[in-house]
């Protein structure tokens, strides 16, 4: 044990030293969390009554106007209606109801709305249905009016309003979680698990590759500590650089945007530490079989990219293809943050897991036993 803990000691010192390493576990982190955080706020919207709308008529709108604004609301739009065109056209979504409103729809004539956005925003689809169902229900409540012989009037429209619905959907959460991770709470965890793939795949190996090309490894070699002690510390040193990683990203999370872990923190600390104990392995496997420094990092950034990607570090999961949410649960990124978003974000207990810590270990031991075959001192 003793020579195990001086080997680690010794790796993970010279790690801390370097300024790529430093760079990538300290600083790039914040940053992407920023970025991402703020590029996926809205990849979950579900019309919280916080969403603004722009709405603005010619004049005469009539009656019917404030019927279409009564509708947006009911689909949970703060309606606002600017004095001026000036103060109208800051706004990002923008409804505009064309003059004689009412008056036109009663006569048959034909007209519409105009519905502008000026952003690209993953929601828009979504805003143009919301805002398309205000004004079909209110077409629809034109013709029921018209075939009851009462005709279009405000007080056909408080009568229809009055009515119990003859058909209702009540809509209730299938768990605690009303809605998918988003923003800060899918991006923190998201590059988290992304920036230890990178850490381990790069410095993790290009270290080894070093020593190798050095003949730091054949002097080694010469030691009187045993091959075992000598593989062992070094992946203890990698694992070491993961807790680092992980205690840090949590910590900036939680202090500079907020971040929530939820109640199941202790697991959530389990299973960060396995998916580190796991990227220990595979970095001193790939630093066994890289040739050279370039190919390292190579290998490292691709498996940490593509990884990242089909693992749902970068988007929520959940709004992908059925393929891409099948595929997940077959990578250890996909495992990381299943388990993240169960344990943090949906409120389920620490036991729904075990499946994901059990493949992580099992996961680990095989890359580790490779690691141990394929390790080369010269």
């Amino acid at each position: 044990m003793k020579d195990i803990l001086f080997i680690a000691k010794r790796d993970l010192f010279y790690m801390l030293r370097q300024r790529e390493t430093l760079l990538w576990m300290f600083v790039m982190p914040i940053g992407f969390f920023y970025f991402i955080g703020n590029v996926t706020g809205n990849f979950s919207s579900t019309g919280s009554g916080e969403d603004p709308i722009a709405v603005r008529s010619g004049e005469n709108a009539g009656f019917l106007f404030g019927e279409l604004i009564s509708r947006l609301e009911e689909r949970d739009y703060v309606v606002v209606q600017p004095e001026t065109e000036e103060g109208f056209q800051t706004w990002k979504r923008r409804l505009t109801v064309p003059t004689g409103f009412t008056d036109s729809v009663l006569a048959g004539s034909e007209l519409s709305v105009e519905f502008r956005y000026d952003e690209e925003d993953m929601t828009n689809d979504y805003h143009k249905l919301r805002v398309g169902q205000a004004v079909y229900s209110l077409l629809a409540d034109i013709v029921v009016s018209d075939q009851s012989g009462a005709g279009s009037s405000p007080e056909s429209f408080a009568e229809l309003n009055s009515q119990t619905p003859t058909l209702t959907m009540n809509v209730i959460s299938a768990g605690e979680r009303k809605k998918i991770p988003s923003g800060f709470e899918q991006a923190i965890p998201g590059i988290m698990v992304m920036f230890i793939v990178i850490v381990m795949g790069t410095s993790g190996a290009i270290l080894l590759v070093i020593e190798r090309n050095q003949g730091l490894l054949r002097r080694l070699a010469y030691s009187p500590i045993s091959r075992g002690s000598i593989i062992t510390g070094k992946w203890g040193a990698r694992l070491a650089i993961g807790i680092v990683q992980i205690v840090f990203a949590m910590l900036a999370g939680t202090v500079l945007f907020g971040m929530e872990w939820g109640p199941n923190l202790p697991m959530v600390l389990v299973i960060m530490i396995a998916y580190g104990a796991l990227f220990g392995a595979l970095g001193l496997l790939l630093g066994s079989i890289a040739r050279n420094e370039k190919q390292a990092a190579g290998i490292g950034v691709l498996s940490a990219n593509v990884l990242a990607a089909l693992g749902g570090c970068w988007w929520p999961i959940e709004i992908a293809p059925s393929w891409m949410q099948k595929l997940q649960l077959f990578l250890p990124t996909g495992w990381a943050m299943d388990a993240m978003h169960k344990l943090v974000n949906f409120g389920a207990p620490p036991s729904s897991v075990l499946p994901h810590l059990a493949a992580m270990i099992v996961t680990s031991l095989i890359l580790g036993w490779l690691a141990s075959r394929l390790f080369r001192f010269s």
